[in-house]
């Protein structure tokens, strides 16, 4: 595979996920959430505080989508070694470990004004498992990423 067609294969994978999230933020927690409220009318308090939340969190995921679409974009012009690069999956890092941060923070919240189930604050200790575990990887992948770029500069330099 060339560097072109790995980084639109990349760039595609971009925009299904950025599609797939549309769907779900935008279709499908609302008309759960809408049954949820159908079942148990005593919850119609709780739909839109938590309407609300479960959109902010949708805001770090979609940055993240940003900086990997940048990322693509250098693989495509043959710079998947550089110091952007570098930087732009660290951001991703410091994305995913802030948006699983916050996710767990709004369910103790809601947890304590009595607006979560106890069973729900445990399950959402999923999410947060795969933010932190993304985060992690991000990090990871930014060291290593860093250190070939300035290795590959050094030989750059070298005659």
């Amino acid at each position: 595979m060339t560097q072109k067609s790995i980084a639109g294969w990349l760039k595609g994978l971009i925009i299904g996920v950025a599609l797939c999230g549309l769907i779900i933020y935008a279709l499908v927690i609302p008309s759960v959430g809408l049954s949820i409220v159908g079942a148990n009318p005593e919850f119609e308090f709780c739909y839109l505080p938590w309407l609300i939340f479960i959109s902010i969190t949708a805001l770090p995921c979609y940055a993240a989508l940003f900086f990997a679409w940048k990322v693509a974009s250098n693989i495509g012009r043959d710079r998947a070694f550089s110091m952007d690069n570098a930087k732009w999956i660290k951001y991703i890092a410091v994305l995913a470990a802030a948006d699983a941060m916050f996710f767990f923070a709004g369910n103790v919240v809601f947890l304590l004004l009595n607006m979560n189930h106890p069973g729900i604050a445990l399950l959402s200790l999923i999410v947060v498992f795969a933010g932190i575990a993304i985060a992690v990887a991000a990090a990871a992948l930014s060291y290593l990423i860093k250190r070939a770029a300035a290795l590959q500069e050094q030989s750059d330099w070298t005659i």
